[in-house]
């Protein structure tokens, strides 16, 4: 093996422990010996993004040695916003799409940087590739997830008419009917609406079916949807549905599962005035988006892209070291492993972030109640609050927990809240409905992030 190759190899291991500095030092030295090797222009241009450098110009030379590869110019685009150049992100994938009208990955970025940026018209790009490319069936039904994501329902629904208008009714369209039915709340009361899609599984579908069926008082249907995951890995994805039935049918397996607030533990991280003061000045300075993604639970906020606690950054990896020894505390503290239990029966030693970012909410932001199926532990570090007087009523503000989505229109009280206080870190298990109230004026800004159990690795390749 080469040096550079060598080099490539260490970087990529130190990539995988979350080692994002060490990572760094390694591509660099690896990318000197070997400028034009394709891979490591690519592992160059991720892990310097990922360690929160600029790398667009990092990409667009990835993408020079890897032309065929769209999904690097989409890298691309979403390093240009990252560092603030947004027009120029946009240009960059109309010119691929102008290329690629049916590339769905490049549509949906495109929509996404647009919808983060307040444009309105955010999914237009389809419109014109769906003419180009009439026949293309997945392209439109990529359409409609986009909108309905964003819960614009007549505009989804004029999608799947065109779409059916064009080339007939076929299983994607019409599971996109049932889903907007019900999700819309036009046939929420209609107990039979997904019966005749009983023979398809599908884990969306299930999801979708679980809302339904528990919107609707259909309360052992839901349970029994959501069973039939059991001891699979989708099941991250219904455990909070899964609770919801059990709390509703008087199941005392609710208990077993969430425990109320018994998980719930807070942490005081020790940070000084001028330690909460030099972080919010640092995270202020992510907070670029005018607005969230549409798939994320802020309401009236932003949220930060790329992963927060991987930044190579002496203020946030200053955090991050407090933050790990709670995290780790809070594992050694768990209650007796049970092999069944979604936060109990995970191994108990190292872990890693799933995710990370840091959340700013406006003078009546909130988060919406929602679940992190991807984490195993889940976190809220408050870094700025309102002062009491500016947030409202108690409990405004507050992080609560075990109240279902509102939309599904269930008569569940929360188990409890938690008052946001600067420096506190609250950890929780990630399949636990959580939610923050609305607080009146003043600034909310906090660290989240997901932690997963570390899988074992092997040894790291040597320093050459």
């Amino acid at each position: 093996m080469s040096e550079a190759q060598a080099l490539f190899q260490r970087a990529i291991a130190l990539r995988d422990v979350q080692d994002l500095g060490g990572a760094l030092d390694a591509i660099l030295l690896s990318a000197k010996a070997a400028p034009c090797d394709p891979n490591i222009a690519l592992g160059l241009a991720q892990i310097s993004f990922e360690a929160g450098l600029n790398a667009a110009d990092l990409y667009a030379n990835a993408a020079r040695l890897q032309p065929q590869r769209l999904d690097i110019q989409r890298s691309q685009a979403v390093a240009l916003a990252a560092e603030g150049k947004q027009p120029e992100a946009e240009a960059l994938l109309e010119s691929v799409l102008a290329a690629n009208p049916g590339w769905i990955d490049g549509h949906r970025c495109l929509c996404g940087i647009r919808a983060t940026a307040g444009d309105e018209d955010f999914a237009r790009s389809f419109n014109g590739a769906v003419r180009r490319d009439t026949g293309n069936f997945g392209l439109r039904m990529a359409w409609f997830h986009v909108l309905a994501t964003a819960r614009q329902w007549d505009s989804a629904r004029t999608v799947i008419a065109d779409a059916e208008a064009a080339l007939g009714e076929r299983q994607p369209s019409l599971l996109g009917k049932l889903f907007i039915a019900s999700e819309s709340g036009e046939q929420a009361a209609n107990a039979g609406l997904f019966d005749g899609v009983e023979h398809v599984r599908d884990v969306g579908l299930d999801l979708a079916r679980v809302r339904h069926f528990l919107r609707g008082g259909q309360i052992e249907r839901a349970r029994d949807v959501c069973l039939r995951h059991a001891g699979a890995p989708p099941m991250r994805a219904f455990w909070a549905y899964l609770s919801l039935a059990w709390r509703l049918l008087g199941d005392n397996r609710s208990d077993w599962l969430d425990g109320g607030m018994r998980d719930v533990r807070s942490f005081d991280l020790g940070l000084s005035a001028g330690d909460l003061a030099e972080l919010a000045q640092t995270l202020r300075l992510l907070h670029t988006m005018r607005e969230p993604w549409h798939e994320q639970s802020v309401r009236g906020g932003t949220q930060t892209e790329r992963p927060l606690l991987l930044r190579v950054d002496p203020v946030i990896s200053a955090v991050r070291s407090r933050i790990e020894a709670a995290v780790a505390r809070y594992i050694a503290e768990l209650p007796q492993p049970d092999t069944a239990h979604p936060l109990l029966a995970a191994p108990r030693g190292e872990f890693l972030f799933a995710g990370s970012w840091s959340v700013k909410l406006r003078p009546g932001g909130y988060h919406a109640n929602h679940t992190h199926p991807m984490g195993w532990i889940s976190s809220a570090l408050y870094v700025t609050v309102p002062e009491a007087s500016q947030r409202g009523p108690a409990p405004a503000g507050h992080l609560q927990f075990g109240s279902p989505p509102p939309e599904l229109g269930l008569a569940l009280e929360p188990y409890g809240s938690v008052e946001p206080r600067p420096g506190r870190l609250v950890l929780f298990p990630s399949t636990m409905w959580h939610g923050t109230v609305p607080f009146t004026d003043g600034e909310r800004m906090t660290i989240a992030f997901d932690v997963i159990p570390a899988r074992p690795t092997a040894n790291l390749p040597a320093k050459t």
